[in-house]
C-alpha cells in the first residue's frame, strides 16, 4: 500500500523524466550491426506502415485531448474524461502510437538497438498507463466501465 501511495504523489513528474530519458536512449541507440539486405527490405515494408499508423494514432490522441493534454499521468484538475474519437478504440492512443512508431522506425532503420529501446518504451508505457489509470479511476466514476469495454493501447489486441 505504501508503494502505491508513493507512486500517487505529485503529478507524476518522475514518470515524465524517465520517459524523456527513454526517448533519448531510443534516439541515440546504435544499430549494433548492419542488417542484411533482405531484412532491411522487410524492415522497410513493415516499418513504414507501423511508423505512419503510430504517428496517426498519437496525433489523433493529442488532438482529441485538446486542453486536457498533459505529459503527466495525473489528470488535470479542470480535465474531463474523454471516451470518444480515438479514445473509443483505445484508452491510451498516444502511448500505443508512440510505441508503434518507435518499432516502425527501428525496423525502417534496421537498428536492433532502437528495437530493444522500443520494447523498453512499450514496457514503460504499460507501467505508466497503470499509474495513470489509478488516478483516472479515482477521479472519474465512469472510468471503470470505459476500461472494461475499451482496450489499453492496441485496438483489438491489448
Amino acid at each position: 500500500m505504501s508503494a502505491t501511495i508513493g507512486v500517487m504523489k505529485g503529478r507524476g513528474e518522475g514518470w515524465v523524466a524517465a520517459q524523456a530519458l527513454l526517448f533519448l536512449v531510443y534516439l541515440v541507440a546504435p544499430p549494433l550491426f548492419q542488417w542484411p539486405w533482405p531484412l532491411r527490405l522487410l524492415g522497410a515494408v513493415v516499418g513504414i506502415p507501423l511508423l505512419l499508423i503510430g504517428a496517426i494514432f498519437a496525433g489523433f490522441g493529442v488532438t482529441t485531448l485538446g486542453r486536457a493534454l498533459s505529459p503527466f499521468p495525473k489528470p488535470k484538475d479542470d480535465g474531463v474524461l474523454i471516451t470518444e474519437g480515438i479514445y473509443g478504440c483505445v484508452r491510451h492512443p498516444i502511448y500505443g502510437g508512440l510505441t508503434m512508431a518507435a518499432v516502425g522506425f527501428a525496423l525502417l532503420t534496421g537498428s536492433l538497438g532502437r528495437l530493444a529501446a522500443a520494447l523498453l518504451l512499450f514496457a514503460f508505457f504499460a507501467a505508466k498507463s497503470e499509474v495513470e489509470e489509478r488516478w483516472l479511476r479515482a477521479r472519474y466514476p465512469a472510468y471503470a466501465a470505459y476500461r472494461a469495454r475499451v482496450r489499453r493501447m492496441l485496438p483489438g489486441l491489448w
